[in-house]
């Protein structure tokens, strides 16, 4: 377990209130989350796919809990954001891992500020237009939302009483799934974050519809400037992030390394975690600064 600040607080920048929470010490990384997140989210991110000596900021991003939509939109603007709130935690350089939707604005920060960003882990993520059809499921849920507090009331007990269960959808195979559930370790952090999604569900949504309207437009990044070093993670049957995001990615940002999650879907971190970790820690390790390492 990393040791950190177990409650978020809202920090004060130039652009407005962001909400975080702190987890470790030793040289930064800041943790973006995915859809339906938050900075409870970004920090199991950081939880399952990161290691000790390391400081893991996990941010609510625009639109989630109490980081308000209009602090940032585009991935240009909450790259901004980023920067002012390094700015106002005395922090001048870190890493940035990123998960699902929290890709794109990973990406444009280490374009925008080279000089402040010394690694980028993506993990399940976008670069490009996804041009796929959102499941029924997405539609019933915004309408329990808006409608039905009870729904996702429900939804949230039935996934507390049968995590297996709740974990279909995400892990399709029932050996992998089986596995990853009964996990000591990887089972109760994929429970948590089955459980947390359901709190405070009409607070997620405004930052979820942003992201999944970016993704469907053109992003156009001009990925083959990236400067920083770069570990791509992606499973081979994400149907949420295809795996030729990660193959496309790769391609085009010099000396970017991938690791290829065999049979992982979008919850590969969980499913597939030692194998996540193991990576991580060579790579943050690799690319840490000496400067903060002995800080």
């Amino acid at each position: 377990m990393l040791p950190g600040d177990s409650q978020p607080v809202m920090v004060q920048t130039r652009r407005g209130s962001v909400e975080c929470v702190s987890l470790g010490e030793g040289p930064a990384v800041l943790a973006l989350h995915g859809a339906m997140g938050g900075y409870d989210q970004a920090s199991v991110l950081a939880r399952t796919a990161g290691v000790p000596g390391f400081r893991y900021i996990a941010i609510s991003r625009p639109g989630y809990l109490g980081t308000s939509l209009s602090l940032g939109r585009a991935p240009a603007e909450q790259a901004e954001l980023y920067r002012d709130l390094l700015d106002a935690l005395g922090i001048e350089r870190v890493a940035v891992m990123a998960i699902s939707g929290g890709g794109p604005s990973a990406l444009q920060f280490a374009l925008s500020y080279p000089e402040r960003c010394w690694g980028l882990v993506i993990i399940s993520s976008f670069h490009s237009r996804f041009a796929g059809r959102l499941p029924m499921a997405w539609y019933i849920l915004k309408l329990a939302v808006r409608f039905s507090p009870f729904v996702t009331a429900m939804q949230k007990r039935k996934a507390r009483q049968d995590p297996e269960r709740a974990s279909r959808r995400s892990i399709t195979d029932p050996v992998l799934r089986a596995r990853t559930v009964n996990d000591p370790e990887a089972g109760p952090l994929l429970r948590e974050v089955q459980r947390i999604t359901y709190n405070r569900m009409p607070l997620r949504m405004a930052g979820t519809e942003n992201d999944i309207a970016l993704t469907s437009s053109e992003l156009s990044l001009p990925l083959e400037r990236i400067k920083a070093p770069m570990l791509v993670m992606h499973g081979t049957k994400d149907s949420s992030a295809p795996y030729a995001q990660a193959q496309h990615l790769v391609a085009r940002v010099p000396g970017a390394e991938l690791l290829t999650l065999d049979g992982g879907e979008h919850f590969c971190i969980f499913s597939h975690r030692d194998e996540v970790r193991a990576r991580v820690g060579r790579f943050l390790g690799a690319h840490a600064p000496k400067s903060l390492v002995s800080a």
